[in-house]
């Protein structure tokens, strides 16, 4: 029988059941996003609601699971927002849903406190491990029983072997397995049909710039179907929905409930779901807008957010558009209330000098200049201790986030103020904390879910 939505018995309105589970992998590239945006694409199919998630800080997968499910999806990240943030916000957010599908990161294990395992384990998911089967046949079973017996605390329900190259690769995988009990065989994805996501050097194409069109989510979502067994996969993730968290999240008091332009095009698309969600709560007005291609600021607004992105690839129509720079400008050197991070902050530098070493002139708030590097520059989690009252949070508050660039500045000069420093990881000295007026800027992308904006 295939499960179809009006055959599915265990929905949330009956006692708080749904499905949900969590796709880990052995290790990072053995092919989680496309086997959940793919099984996203097939349930969605076949008539289900499907709710996505994102472990970790990223910005672009979630993109992707909302072009393919049509629902916006919530990154989940213990270190950053807390085990009873994560909580709330799943039991949120799976209150009206079928089938919740959490995409995990990196290893299954990797990570820490941050780990795709950590967030199984603190909301009590069933994992789908993903295991790359291209160089391995019989040691594949070793490979889900050591997953499987490593932390007791985690349960692995299921296991897609992907990367199966002949019936005969996929016959040694499954004599492999025969020892490993309690973990059942969801199906061989066949490397030759395989379906890649283009890539660049922050990651995936984003949402925005719709990578996947929707025949090829209709291909995806058909192979899925033709080598998964979704059936048995649905009947192992039965799950109930936590009554606590189900009341919702604690939204801290607004201190600018005002009107907020917010930059969102191809080239600033980089915001949490959730900390949008949270401003609005606080009966904030979020309006958005185009530095791409609108030539002004909206009208009346309070707070302006310049979020990160890829300013570097569109650096040239940024540049170009000159009556944007000079509205952004002005509103800033005004005393405009403004927080930009990460690629938002290199659109207030004087300019971007991009890969092909061409220097294109910004809005030119802070005196100094971006330059993209071939290399990373930085990348991990960041906890910042505020020295004064600012945009993001009042004097001696503790905030976290993350950072993720190929870019830095020129030298800033001292007298720039700077309103934050770092308190973990030791030793890290971060590009960020800078204050000139009311607009503070930086690489660290902050996790402000549940706090919104505060006066500064």
């Amino acid at each position: 029988m295939v499960w179809r939505r009006s055959e599915h018995l265990s929905c949330p309105k009956a006692g708080g059941m749904m499905q949900a589970f969590l796709i880990g992998a052995a290790h990072s590239g053995a092919g989680k996003t496309t086997v959940s945006i793919g099984v996203m694409a097939a349930l969605m199919k076949r008539g289900f609601s499907v709710q996505p998630f994102k472990v970790g800080p990223d910005f672009i997968d979630p993109g992707l699971h909302g072009l393919v499910s049509g629902s916006k999806s919530y990154n989940l990240d213990i270190w950053m927002a807390g085990d009873d943030y994560v909580r709330g916000l799943f039991a949120k957010k799976c209150a009206d849903t079928d089938v919740a599908v959490v995409e995990g990161v990196m290893g299954l294990y990797d990570g820490g406190s941050s780990s795709s395992a950590a967030v199984s384990e603190v909301l009590g998911l069933p994992v789908i491990l993903v295991v790359d089967a291209r160089s391995m046949a019989e040691s594949a079973g070793a490979v889900v029983k050591g997953f499987r017996d490593y932390h007791q605390g985690i349960r692995i329900a299921g296991v897609i072997f992907n990367r199966v190259s002949s019936q005969r690769h996929r016959e040694l995988i499954t004599r492999g397995m025969e020892s490993v009990k309690d973990v059942e065989i969801i199906g061989f994805l066949p490397s030759e049909e395989a379906i890649a996501i283009p890539r660049r050097h922050l990651g995936l194409y984003t949402a925005d710039e719709i990578p996947l069109k929707k025949s090829e989510i209709e291909r995806l979502a058909a192979f899925i179907e033709r080598n998964l067994d979704l059936d048995k996969l649905l009947t192992l993730v039965d799950y109930k929905i936590s009554e606590t968290g189900r009341r919702g999240i604690e939204v801290k008091e607004s201190y600018n409930a005002g009107r907020i332009a917010i930059a969102r095009d191809r080239a600033f698309s980089f915001y949490y779901e959730d900390f949008l969600e949270t401003l609005r709560a606080q009966g904030a007005e979020l309006v958005f807008f185009s530095p791409l291609s609108d030539k002004t600021l909206p009208e009346e607004i309070n707070i302006l957010y310049l979020g990160g992105g890829y300013p570097e690839l569109y650096a040239e129509s940024l540049s170009g558009n000159s009556s944007m720079r000079k509205a952004v400008r002005q509103w800033c050197l005004s005393g405009g209330s403004t927080y930009a991070e990460c690629g938002g902050f290199m659109y207030l530098t004087e300019g971007i000098r991009d890969f092909e070493d061409i220097f294109y002139p910004m809005a030119g708030v802070f005196p100094t200049r971006a330059t993209m590097r071939k290399k990373r520059m930085r990348l991990g989690y960041r906890e910042i201790f505020l020295s004064e009252d600012s945009i993001v949070g009042q004097k001696g508050a503790r905030l976290r986030g993350h950072e993720f660039h190929y870019s830095d500045i020129d030298p800033m000069p001292e007298n720039i103020e700077r309103i934050y420093r770092v308190a973990h990881p030791p030793g890290i000295e971060t590009c960020g904390g800078y204050r000139y007026l009311n607009t503070l800027g930086g690489y660290v992308h902050l996790y402000l879910g549940g706090r919104g904006f505060c006066s500064g």
